[in-house]
């Protein structure tokens, strides 16, 4: 019985840590930057998987939720969503110039409670080495998704009219 139980355990420990190490893990998310959509009461946490098979194909995509070291303090992880990828063209909430064309090899990420979060608003355009994992928000209900859905539409919305803004400028 214990030698079964030492084999099994010699098979998956490696297995599941090959998994979280290539494949990715389910992380908490503490925090109230990312209100109204993840952890949208006091005391409630939400989860995300965080998929570290993206990161090796570089498959960014607006509205993603990303986990990323700090640009600050690389030891503190951040969730954040992206709201502009490297060409974009977008409008800032509190940095220094209020247009911000997002250079290659970055995205622009934010929080989605804005004003409670440090975000690109705070340091800029963020290189995508900062970027660790992308995360897969896990819903916990279809009232959350629908807000989920709504944000999306927003972050595109506003890089559309970023977009016509500088075309306009451009003329």
């Amino acid at each position: 019985m214990i030698l079964q139980f030492l084999k099994a355990l010699c098979v998956s420990v490696p297995v599941g840590l090959t998994f979280v190490d290539t494949v990715g893990s389910i992380a908490k998310v503490d925090g109230t930057s990312m209100q109204p959509v993840l952890n949208p009461k006091p005391g409630c946490s939400d989860y995300v998987f965080l998929n570290k098979w993206a990161v090796r194909n570089f498959e960014l995509h607006r509205g993603d939720v990303v986990s990323l070291r700090s640009p600050r303090e690389p030891n503190v992880h951040l969730i954040k969503r992206v709201i502009g990828l490297e060409g974009d063209v977008v409008t800032t909430n509190g940095y220094r110039r209020s247009l911000v064309d997002i250079p290659p090899g970055h995205c622009w990420l934010e929080g989605d409670h804005t004003g409670h979060s440090v975000d690109s608003n705070s340091f800029g355009p963020v290189s995508t080495q900062f970027v660790v994992l992308f995360g897969k928000w896990l819903p916990h209900s279809f009232f959350t998704l629908i807000l989920r859905v709504c944000k999306t539409v927003f972050i595109l919305r506003r890089l559309e009219i970023n977009r016509m803004t500088d075309d306009r400028q451009s003329s």
